[in-house]
């Protein structure tokens, strides 16, 4: 280790020097209060920023250990501590000093939902920010002055304010890591209250935009209620910001599940609400008190996505031109078919939850009535729908569904649960909808006629997860919010609504690339891969992911992904080939 006063004197020596001179200052060194590690030195003031990591002993830094006495409450104070950073250098006015990225500082905090990230790492010994910096250059040409002020002005600055438990806020920090560990201990009892998902009184659950997360605010939000007859009551770890250890509102129970309504009545934000808080969520963000099984897959309809073999004859039987379902493959699959596929996918790898929305879905996979089913023979019409597997799923497979529905009440015969979203407020219309089937009843048929049939182990090809590119060995990158560059292709997420931060994204795209090195040798199947990619995030957290960790030990821009997005992603790769041969799980 170096005294800062090394990190002085290069700086002054490359002062006016070609930018490539800034390489000269990787290197660890000491200042009073912390040490800095320069672990990678942008290529130009335009490249990705360099890598930068400041570690504080914790005598120094003094956070109550009590804060991360588990992994709930340690990956919240994470969490929390990187959002701290993050509105330090906003609210410090760290500017551009330069041409390009110079004079950035960026630390990856997270948005409305709160993750497992590598920003922050605290450990019994020390904590650590992961942050990056643009070195600054007038063209190409170092400014030292600039850098000086950065390193010996600017960074003792957000050491000072971030990661000092006394300079902290210490209310609003211990308020955080509470509410996380709230609700991760509801989400534990999900299955033992037989609930798939619970929505607080008063959570606020619509938002201030369609491009905004953010909870809509003021006089006229209207705050959640739950209907007396789906009212449930848990008893929290931490007491609520009211003193109270008891928290009351709506448990949507395992089975068929209905939201129904008219238009702009609240279905669709409802639905959106469960489908985010598979996640937990910050204080203050309306939703902290949403929680949702944590193995619950949005499921929508995906016009022109690939498929590769996978068995959708409990949906789709007798194509034309004797196109195999067992084993369907598609380039350009159609709406009901991409439909059907996706949810096969995320079963085969431990979904018990489907969330399904009548507007994202393809309407003949969601019903036929019985004028069309009069009109169109049923051996005339490979699709066999969703109405007339959906209590087979949960009956024989033990998944069930939430689904918003307005426009079929074909599925009263199915639900186990019905609730109408009238003005935002939910209301149980279970018994009324029984009955209107029992006055009304349905001329349609089911047209299942056969069992509902296994999943297929799919074994990926070794071949399939090739991350290069060209003369690059690996090529991993974003693309937008919508893209991820693995090797030679590019991969659309658009359609994956459970994806809710780039940092995911680059956590999935560097998962599959370890994969590819260490699994799918193995002969694994795709649940394989996917299971044990989870098991090295238990047990080695997300750093093992930086391909790059032992040259620069900075993985700063990880945050943790499900599963069952890793396997989406799988999924939609050009090159997946599927070999279904002796699998092993």
């Amino acid at each position: 280790m170096l005294d800062q006063s090394k990190l002085k004197q290069c700086l002054s020596q490359i002062n006016r020097s070609g930018y490539k001179a800034y390489k000269q200052i990787e290197g660890h060194y000491s200042f009073p209060d912390f040490e800095l590690f320069v672990d990678h030195v942008q290529g130009d003031p335009f490249a990705e920023p360099s890598k930068i990591r400041l570690r504080v002993q914790n005598e120094i830094a003094n956070i109550s250990t009590d804060l991360w006495s588990n992994s709930v409450r340690k990956f919240a104070l994470e969490d929390f501590i990187a959002r701290t950073i993050r509105d330090t250098i906003k609210n410090n006015a760290f500017q551009s000093r330069g041409t390009g990225k110079s004079g950035i500082i960026y630390i990856d905090a997270g948005g409305q939902e709160v993750l497992e990230r590598t920003a922050v790492e605290i450990t019994k010994n020390w904590v650590e920010a992961r942050i990056q910096v643009g070195l600054p250059a007038i063209g190409r040409t170092i400014l030292s002055n600039e850098a000086m002020d950065i390193f010996f002005q600017s960074i003792p600055n957000m050491v000072q304010l971030s990661l000092k438990w006394e300079n902290m806020d210490q209310v609003a920090c211990i308020q955080f890591v509470e509410c996380i560990e709230n609700q991760e201990a509801i989400r534990c009892q999900l299955n033992e209250k037989k609930i798939s998902a619970f929505v607080a009184n008063g959570a606020i659950l619509p938002r201030l935009s369609g491009i905004s997360d953010k909870p809509l605010l003021g006089d006229g939000v209207i705050h959640f209620l739950s209907p007396k007859e789906l009212e449930i009551t848990f008893e929290l770890l931490n007491p609520l910001a009211n003193g109270k250890n008891i928290i009351s509102g709506m448990g949507i129970p395992h089975g068929v599940s209905l939201i129904v309504g008219g238009g702009y009545h609240g279905k669709s934000t409802l639905l959106k609400s469960l489908e985010r808080c598979v996640y937990p969520h910050i204080p203050g963000d309306g939703r902290e008190y949403v929680i949702s099984n944590p193995n619950g897959v949005k499921i929508r309809a995906e016009d022109g996505r690939r498929i590769e073999k996978v068995n959708i004859s409990s949906f789709i039987t007798n194509l034309p031109q004797d196109v195999s379902t067992i084993s369907f493959c598609s380039e350009d699959a159609s709406g009901s078919t991409s439909q059907a596929a996706n949810i096969i996918e995320a079963i085969e790898v431990g979904c018990d939850l489907i969330l399904l929305d009548e507007d994202t879905s393809a309407a003949n996979f969601m019903v036929r009535d019985a004028r069309m089913q009069k009109l169109v023979h049923k051996d005339h019409e490979p699709i066999k729908p969703f109405v007339d597997r959906v209590r087979e799923l949960y009956e024989k497979k033990g998944v069930s569904t939430i689904l918003v529905m307005g426009g079929s009440g074909d599925y009263f015969d199915m639900a186990d649960t019905v609730i109408k979203m009238q003005d935002y407020y939910p209301h149980d219309v279970t018994k009324e909808a029984q009955k209107i089937s029992q006055v009304l009843p349905t001329q349609r048929q089911i047209e299942n006629l056969v069992p509902l049939t296994n999943n297929i182990p799919r074994i990926p090809n070794p071949s399939s997860f090739n991350a290069s590119k060209g003369r690059k060995r690996v090529k991993i990158g974003l693309k937008g919010r919508d893209k991820v560059l693995f090797g030679a292709q590019d991969i659309d997420l658009r359609y994956i609504d459970q994806i809710v931060e780039k940092s995911q994204i680059n956590s999935i795209a560097h998962a599959i690339y370890f994969a590819s090195k260490l699994l799918v040798r193995n002969n694994l199947t795709l649940k394989g891969i996917v299971d044990m990619i989870e098991s090295n995030f238990d047990k080695n957290n997300l750093d093992f992911l930086d391909p790059f960790h032992k040259r620069e030990k900075h993985p700063g821009n990880f945050s943790r992904p499900r599963k069952f997005e890793i396997a989406a992603v799988i999924n939609r790769m050009q090159s997946l080939a599927i070999d279904n041969e002796s699998p092993k799980c």
